[in-house]
């Protein structure tokens, strides 16, 4: 079976019994008898580095450790990785999903980097609410947004918001459990200006807003002629 990747349409010919042994996803892709052959599909949204490693898998029962790669090799894989499971959640091949997460999580553990939001949304897009991948992703935005060593905030994942309600609701729960139930500030104890509209280094006196520096010109708040 012919098959092309990725927008360059790399191309692989592989045996069209292993890949159908593997899943069904490649059944529908051949010819019933009878009918006229079409023994080639097109992934095009698929990453050819992410195939790549598929295929390895699938004539060699095991891809790469990214432990054993070098430190300028390894998050190029854990990326290649985190491809590989999209791929593997939209063909249906679990075994090969869950070796694909286990080395994205670890080639993002040695290399201490993480999928910034241009990863993440991708993500979000491709796969289904409640999956493993939306679990650990959000779970490491939540840190991200956490970690007071992080120039990571809130804002940085505002294409993530702002293109899915999902990983909203879920870097938020993530927060909530990570923060272990710690309950916040209560906010309406709060007294003085502090939810007032007014400069910075302002402060309010009977509704009149006030410099902290010392001035001698003020009016004479205290209700005498």
């Amino acid at each position: 079976m012919d098959v092309y990747v990725g927008q360059n349409k790399r191309h692989w010919c592989l045996h069209q019994d292993l890949l159908c042994y593997h899943t069904p996803f490649f059944e529908d892709h051949v010819p019933e008898k009878g009918k006229q052959k079409n023994d080639k599909i097109e992934l095009l949204e698929e990453d050819p580095r992410a195939f790549e490693l598929f295929v390895k898998w699938l004539y060699q029962g095991r891809i790469d450790d990214v432990s054993d790669m070098p430190m300028d090799k390894k998050w190029d894989h854990a990326d290649a990785c985190q491809k590989l499971y999209l791929l593997c959640d939209r063909v249906d091949m679990p075994q090969l999903k869950n070796i694909a997460i286990d080395q994205f999580r670890k080639g993002c553990f040695e290399t201490g980097l993480v999928p910034g939001p241009e990863e993440i949304k991708p993500i979000y897009d491709m796969t289904r609410p409640r999956s493993p991948i939306r679990k650990l992703i959000s779970q490491i935005a939540a840190r991200q947004i956490m970690d007071p060593e992080s120039q990571s905030d809130a804002s940085t994942y505002r294409i993530c918001f702002e293109a899915s309600a999902d990983f909203a609701i879920d870097v938020v729960n993530a927060i909530r459990q990570g923060a272990g139930a710690k309950l916040f500030h209560d906010p309406t104890e709060d007294v003085g200006c502090a939810y007032h509209e007014h400069g910075v280094g302002h402060f309010c006196k009977d509704g009149w807003v006030l410099y902290r520096h010392v001035r001698t010109d003020w009016p004479d708040f205290s209700g005498e002629p």
